[in-house]
C-alpha cells in the first residue's frame, strides 16, 4: 500500500492538503475534455481511413486489420489512420464521472462539471440509435464478425445500460433524461426479445445475436438497467423482469463461484475473465441495493470469494482470468475499484487504487491499456482506458465522500 491511501481507503494528509486521487480525477477528466473525449478504442479497427479506401469489401481483410490494430505490443492506429470518435458508452462513462465530480471538491480551477455531464448526457440522447421500440445506443464504430457486421450504433444492451445510468444520474440537471432513459424497458423487452428460458428469462446481447447461445454478463447488465428504472420510477414489472434475468444469471454460476462468458461455455471465447465477471457481480449488488432482498445473498457471497480470492492478487493486481495473471488490464483494475466499493470493501478497493496508479498511471490524466509478464501496451484508449478509470475513481471518491458526510452526522449527534 503506499502513502497515498491508509488501509481503510482514507487519506491521511494533513487537512488542506491535496487529495492525490482527486487530483488523478481532476487530471483524467481534464484530458478526455481536452480532447472533446475522442480517441482510440479497443475494437476500432475498422474504422481506418486506409480500410474504407480498399477497393475490395472483404470480410477477412476487415478482420486482419481489426486484429492488426488490437493486438501488437505497440499502437499502430496512426498508421492505419483509424479516425478517433467518441466511444457511446465511453461518454455515458464520463457523463457519470462529471456529475459525481461536481459533488466532489477536486479543486484546481473553475471547470463547471455539472455543465460538462449536462452536455454529456445531451450528446447521447441525440446520438441514440433511433427506430427501436426505446432508448438505445451502442458501438459507433464498424465491427466485423465471423458471422457478420456490426454497423456504427447498432444497439446493444451493455451500452444501452451505462447510457441510462447516465441519464438517471444527470436527471437532477434536466428532467427529460430521466423520461427518455424509461423507454429502455421497452428496448429490453421487445427488440432484445426478452423471453422464459430455464431458471428465468433472459435477453439478447445485440439485435444479430446468434441463437444458438446466451451472453451472460449482458444478461447481468439488463438485469441492472431495468433494476435502475425500478429504483427511479417503481415499476413492478422492471423489478420482476430483473429478477427474472438474474435467477437465470445465478443458475448458470460455476461451482468456483464465477461465470463464463456465455452459455452454454462451450461457446464462450473467454473463460471467467476479470471484467465480465465484473459486470455480473455489479448487477447483483445493485439488485440487492434497490429491492433490499436476501434473495441472491448466496450466489452474491460465492462470486465476492471467487472474485476477489481468484482474479486478484493480495496487492490489488487483477488477474486476467481464473488460470492466468497476464494480461493486467486497466479495464479490469477500474471495475475492481467499482465492485469492491459497492460490496462496501473500501479498504480492497483502495488497494486496486493504488495498484492501478503504480502500473498502470503514466501522468497527466493517462492510463496504459495493460500490463503484460515482460511489458507493458503503452496505448490510451479513450473508453477501455480513460473513461473506465474517471468514472471508477469518482464512485470511489463518491462513496468515501458519503461515509465522511455520515461519520460527520454521527459526531454532531444529527444521526
Amino acid at each position: 500500500m503506499s502513502d497515498r491511501l491508509d488501509g481503510s481507503g482514507e487519506d491521511q494528509r494533513p487537512t488542506g492538503e491535496a487529495n492525490p486521487v482527486a487530483d488523478v480525477l481532476r487530471d483524467t477528466l481534464a484530458y478526455a475534455r481536452d480532447r472533446s473525449y475522442r480517441g482510440w478504442d479497443y475494437g476500432d479497427g475498422m474504422s481506418s481511413r486506409l480500410l474504407r479506401a480498399a477497393p475490395v469489401d472483404s470480410k477477412w481483410l476487415n478482420i486482419a486489420v481489426q486484429e492488426l490494430a488490437k493486438r501488437p505490443p505497440v499502437n499502430i492506429r496512426p498508421l492505419l489512420r483509424v479516425e478517433q470518435r467518441r466511444n457511446y458508452k465511453g461518454t455515458a462513462l464520463f457523463a457519470m464521472a462529471n456529475c459525481n465530480a461536481a459533488h466532489l471538491d477536486l479543486g484546481g480551477g473553475d471547470v463547471d462539471y455539472a455543465e460538462e455531464g449536462h452536455e454529456l448526457a445531451a450528446w447521447l440522447v441525440r446520438n441514440r440509435s433511433l427506430g427501436f421500440s426505446g432508448f438505445c445506443g451502442g458501438h459507433n464504430h464498424p465491427i466485423q464478425h465471423l458471422d457478420g457486421r456490426g454497423h456504427p450504433n447498432d444497439p446493444d444492451v451493455v451500452s444501452t445500460s451505462y447510457a441510462v445510468k447516465a441519464l438517471l444520474a444527470a436527471g437532477e440537471l434536466d428532467p427529460q433524461f430521466p423520461a427518455i432513459a424509461k423507454t429502455a424497458s421497452a428496448f429490453v423487452e421487445c427488440d432484445l426479445d426478452y423471453r422464459s428460458v430455464e431458471g428465468g428469462a433472459a435477453i439478447d446481447y445485440h439485435l444479430n445475436h446468434p441463437d444458438s447461445s446466451i451472453t451472460i454478463n449482458a444478461n447481468a447488465l439488463g438485469a441492472r438497467l431495468l433494476t435502475d428504472l425500478h429504483a427511479r420510477f417503481g415499476r413492478e414489472s422492471d423489478r420482476r423482469k430483473a429478477a427474472r434475468i438474474l435467477s437465470y444469471v445465478a443458475d448458470r454460476q460455476t461451482d468456483e463461484g464465477g461465470w463464463y462468458y456465455r452459455d452454454p461455455p462451450s461457446d464462450s471465447h473467454l473463460s471467467m475473465d476479470n471484467h465480465h465477471n465484473a459486470f455480473v457481480l455489479e448487477s447483483f449488488l445493485r439488485f440487492r441495493e434497490v429491492v433490499d432482498t436476501q434473495r441472491f445473498d448466496g450466489t452474491i457471497d460465492r462470486a465476492l470469494t471467487f472474485y476477489r480470492d481468484v482474479l486478484f492478487e493480495e496487492s490489488g493486481a487483477p488477474n486476467f482470468d481464473e488460470s492466468n495473471a497476464y494480461p493486467r488490464d486497466v479495464h479490469a483494475a477500474a471495475n475492481g475499484v467499482l465492485v469492491f466499493t459497492y460490496a462496501g470493501d473500501i479498504e480492497f478497493a483502495a488497494r486496486i487504487v493504488d495498484w492501478t496508479l503504480d502500473h498502470l498511471y503514466c501522468g497527466d490524466g493517462r492510463f496504459y491499456f495493460r500490463n503484460h509478464r515482460f511489458y507493458t501496451k503503452r496505448h490510451v484508449l479513450m473508453r477501455w482506458c480513460v473513461a473506465w478509470m474517471a468514472f471508477a475513481l469518482s464512485e470511489f471518491l463518491a462513496r468515501l465522500d458519503d461515509r465522511a458526510d455520515r461519520t460527520d452526522r454521527r459526531l454532531s449527534g444529527e444521526e
